[in-house]
């Protein structure tokens, strides 16, 4: 196996890792499978290399690691919220938890923006909707912004 990057995801799962890396390159369009072995899978996700070790029950995934995906329109958003938590769990503020468990955190690029707004009231007006929803909605936090 052959890596480019200098620093690479590394995913613990229990036996599943060839069925993770097949789940996760099937969503997401820049996304290639490089090698599954009985041990290990290779795989690309929007030109970020990850390797998925075959590692079996002792470790499990925390939300204390978890991967952004930045979206640019809802229809992005909802896409990636419907594959990924498809068989898993959805959580507060845009977070899910896919079915092998780990955490993903679905965020509109635009969040970043209506957040960075040195008005104190559209900050916080933003920051109480988006603490109502699971899965963010693009118009409810521009709506809490202009407000």
């Amino acid at each position: 196996m052959t890596l480019s990057q200098k620093i690479t995801p590394f995913l613990w799962f229990d036996g599943r890792a060839g069925e993770a890396a097949r789940f996760y390159t099937s969503i997401f369009k820049k996304s290639k499978i490089v090698r599954v072995t009985p041990m290990y899978a290779a795989f690309r996700l929007e030109d970020q290399e990850f390797i998925a070790l075959n590692g079996g029950p002792q470790f499990s995934f925390t939300p204390a690691i978890s991967f952004f995906v930045r979206c640019k329109t809802q229809k992005e958003v909802d896409f990636f919220w419907e594959k990924l938590s498809d068989g898993g769990e959805t959580l507060q503020c845009g977070w899910l938890r896919d079915r092998f468990g780990l955490s993903w955190q679905i965020v509109p690029s635009v969040l970043g923006e209506l957040l960075e707004d040195a008005d104190e009231e559209k900050y916080e007006r933003v920051m109480d909707a988006l603490l109502k929803m699971t899965k963010l909605d693009i118009s409810k936090l521009k709506k809490a912004h202009t407000l």
